[in-house]
């Protein structure tokens, strides 16, 4: 069985797609590309496809992953060409990888978003993100499936800026966008969180809804705060297989090599 791991986005009005409407529209695309899915066993079989950590509804997003097994090998290029014509625009798969590493999920330790804040002046944004940071912690509520919860978000925020193009526009008006970097905890922060956080922490309100973008999802760099790519690992094992002596003379690799 072949497995592997896909990144998209949702883009433009689609972005208000729910999880499950993406779920329909992809498990379209792959009979529509004829992929040669896996599926569960039982008396209702499902395509063995794998999502991690998807955006919230109304969020948009460059960086969405999911993994999805095979009964024959493909070539990854030519499957994500295959499946992103097969989705409407707006939901594009834009990367693919052969899975070679364990643990695609664990590997998505962190997000990067951009808010934009139509009607806030950058100073303002400026002004509530330094009395965000300063905080040791910002409570805020949220309903979830469990009922109210009381948690903190400034725990789980590894780095919050305001952008310098996000000064004020004097034909269109003030527009402040921060760019926010958050941990993935449990229970889960989430962007809307981080701005009940700012409207406590410094009574920063915008007043229309924040356009929320995730720009990227993976690893966290301790000591410089970047998210790194999540799909490196196996895009360095296929590196180096293909690197081998075995594979460059078309010999199988023995059991114990290592190579397996």
């Amino acid at each position: 069985m072949q497995r592997i791991r896909l990144r998209y986005t949702k883009r433009g009005r689609l972005r208000f797609n729910s999880h499950r409407d993406f779920q329909r529209a992809f498990e379209r695309a792959l009979r529509r590309a004829e992929v040669p899915m896996a599926y569960s066993a039982g008396f209702t079989p499902h395509p063995k496809v794998s999502y991690a950590n998807a955006a919230p509804t109304g969020t948009a997003s460059e960086a969405e992953y999911l993994e999805i097994a095979l009964t024959e090998a493909r070539d990854p290029e030519l499957l994500r060409a295959l499946l992103d014509a097969s989705l409407p625009a707006g939901l594009d798969v834009v990367d693919a990888v052969e899975a070679r590493a364990p643990g695609l999920a664990d590997r998505l330790a962190a997000s990067v978003w951009e808010l934009r804040l139509d009607g806030v002046p950058h100073a303002t944004a400026e002004e509530a993100v330094r009395a965000f940071l300063a905080e040791a912690e910002v409570e805020v509520e949220r309903q979830t499936k469990k009922g109210m919860r009381t948690f903190d978000t400034r725990g789980a925020v590894a780095a919050l800026d305001v952008l310098p193009s996000g000064g004020d526009r004097p034909q269109a008006g003030p527009c402040a966008i921060l760019r926010l970097v958050v941990r993935h905890l449990t229970p889960a922060v989430r962007p809307d969180d981080v701005l009940s956080g700012l409207r406590v922490a410094a009574d920063l309100a915008p007043p229309v809804p924040a356009a929320v973008t995730r720009l990227a999802q993976g690893p966290l760099d301790a000591e410089t705060g970047t998210v790194t790519d999540p799909l490196a690992p196996d895009r360095d094992d296929a590196k180096a297989l293909a690197a081998t002596p075995q594979a460059a003379s078309g010999t199988p690799p023995t059991a114990g090599d290592g190579t397996g």
